[in-house]
């Protein structure tokens, strides 16, 4: 079974890449044909991330996670977003060593897509998430903030105790970078 985190900043494509990794995982483990049970997606990122809630909210994902051990596990962002948002939204350095050790028992891996460092491809996928969530403006940074902000995500994937994978996202679609991923956690 796969156990797969995809971390990172915001605009870098996670959600496209997790689904894509979805429907090849969904259809060739699903047991049932009655219900979607061949692969779970955990949408973690839910406005607890960066707040008083997320460590606690991790730790109950955590346990989901043990309990469901047996199947394939997709979840975007987790306690790394939770770490980054605290350090660049609240000034607050959190400790998720204890979380990792029980992940890695679990045997996650991250995956950590990246963007260029193009403000122009910012600005795109910026522009691109307002028209899909407008709702998304509320909370709105500057291109620059997204650079830092992934700078930070790699910093902390060098620290992690996970397994990780990080891989560039340029131009979306691009089937490469799924196959990459599913050749990577030794899918063929």
């Amino acid at each position: 079974m796969h156990h797969l985190i995809f971390e990172g900043a915001e605009l870098t494509g996670k959600s496209w890449l997790m689904s894509q990794v979805y429907d090849h995982l969904e259809p060739k483990y699903n047991q049932n044909h009655k219900i979607l049970d061949g692969c779970h997606w955990f949408n973690c990122d839910v406005g607890v991330y960066g707040s008083d809630h997320g460590q606690k909210v991790i730790e109950h994902y955590c346990q989901i996670f043990q309990e469901l051990e047996g199947r394939n596990l997709l979840v975007e962002k987790l306690h790394l977003s939770d770490l980054v948002y605290n350090r660049l939204l609240r000034k607050i350095e959190i400790d998720y060593y204890d979380l990792e050790k029980k992940l890695q028992d679990l045997n996650f891996k991250i995956i950590l897509p990246i963007f260029p460092e193009d403000e122009a491809l910012i600005k795109k996928r910026i522009a691109d998430r307002i028209r899909l969530y407008p709702h998304y403006e509320r909370i709105l940074h500057q291109p620059g903030w997204y650079i830092m902000q992934q700078r930070e995500f790699l910093k902390e994937i060098k620290k992690s105790l996970l397994p990780a994978l990080v891989i560039e996202v340029g131009q979306l679609p691009d089937d490469n970078l799924t196959r990459k991923i599913l050749d990577w956690i030794g899918e063929k």
